[in-house]
């Protein structure tokens, strides 16, 4: 069985792979090599393109993973018959302490603190504590559980919302009622065509004024126009690690606009993070052979 990874820091973490795996290592630049075509187990690097053009012609392809936890890319493009799995659960740790590193430095606006630093200017002013606040996660999953987890003791009342209502979970379909209670926001959300825009101007409009948008999920899911006059008018305050479209261009007015965190979609790219996910393409690989189900299976989009 042909397997193909890239060729990135952290890759070795597949672990020991079982007999009869050809172990080939896709090449960080430069042309893909013709061998990859043979390819039966593909683990593409977010975003290559170069990946995306030779799907079509890799006839012994019968599984794709995904080092990241978003497959929208690849949802289109994925040839019948070839099962598709995410990498759910292992970026989980690295988004979530994100979420609450930005959160915090929102709350205590630390971005005007530091542009204080730079002029050299002792100013004092008053921010605000997370405790006390209604924090809602919008996308309640395995990050969202492990953003809560990382919430609690911070004294928080949590709103769950996921796209089917379960115990302790409410339906996305419920978002227009609750989303006016939330002090704080975490998007969370996979991108699908029902999620494109979700966070309308309408929406966005009804969140408390004051109140945080965290974005650590697809910049198609807000309506970014609407966003960047909600911040000017001091009606919003944002974290973003994504933003629509990507990379955020230079002379984009959101970077200017006041209130904002801006990260280039680094949430969930840490070391560790990297190795967790190679670790779930070596369980995948010793499941696939052993004709185990697999994990992670995408299916309807998630």
């Amino acid at each position: 069985m042909n397997l193909w990874i890239p060729h990135e820091p952290g890759h070795d973490a597949v672990g020991a792979l079982p007999s009869g795996v050809e172990l080939g290592l896709v090449p960080h630049a430069h042309d893909l090599p013709e061998a990859i075509l043979d390819a039966e187990f593909l683990v593409p690097r977010s975003g290559d393109r170069r990946i995306d053009a030779v799907l079509a012609h890799m006839s012994h392809l019968r599984v794709i993973q995904t080092l990241s936890a978003g497959v929208e890319q690849l949802l289109p493009i994925v040839p019948r018959g070839v099962t598709l799995c995410d990498g759910r659960g292992s970026r989980d740790i690295a988004v979530a302490e994100w979420v609450l590193a930005t959160v915090l430095a929102v709350q205590k606006d630390l971005p005007s603190i530091l542009e204080h630093q730079r002029e050299h200017r002792w100013e004092s002013q008053r921010t605000r504590e997370l405790a006390g606040s209604t924090v809602m996660i919008l996308g309640y999953g395995s990050i969202g559980a492990a953003v809560a987890t990382r919430l609690e003791p911070f004294e928080v009342e949590l709103i769950r919302v996921a796209r089917r209502a379960r115990p302790g979970v409410h339906s996305v379909d419920d978002l227009d009622s609750l989303i006016a209670l939330a002090d704080i926001v975490i998007v969370l959300l996979p991108f699908t065509p029902d999620t494109d825009h979700l966070l309308n101007r309408d929406r966005l409009a009804r969140m408390r004024r004051g109140a945080v948008l965290v974005n650590a999920a697809r910049g198609g899911v807000i309506d970014n126009e609407a966003l960047l006059e909600l911040l000017h008018s001091r009606h919003l305050r944002a974290a973003l690690d994504v933003s629509e479209p990507e990379p955020l261009p230079p002379d984009d007015p959101l970077w200017d606009a006041p209130g904002v965190v801006i990260t280039p979609h680094l949430a969930g790219d840490t070391a560790a993070a990297e190795r967790r996910a190679f670790e779930l393409v070596g369980e995948q690989v010793r499941r696939y052979m052993k004709g185990e189900p697999l994990r992670n299976v995408v299916e309807s989009g998630y």
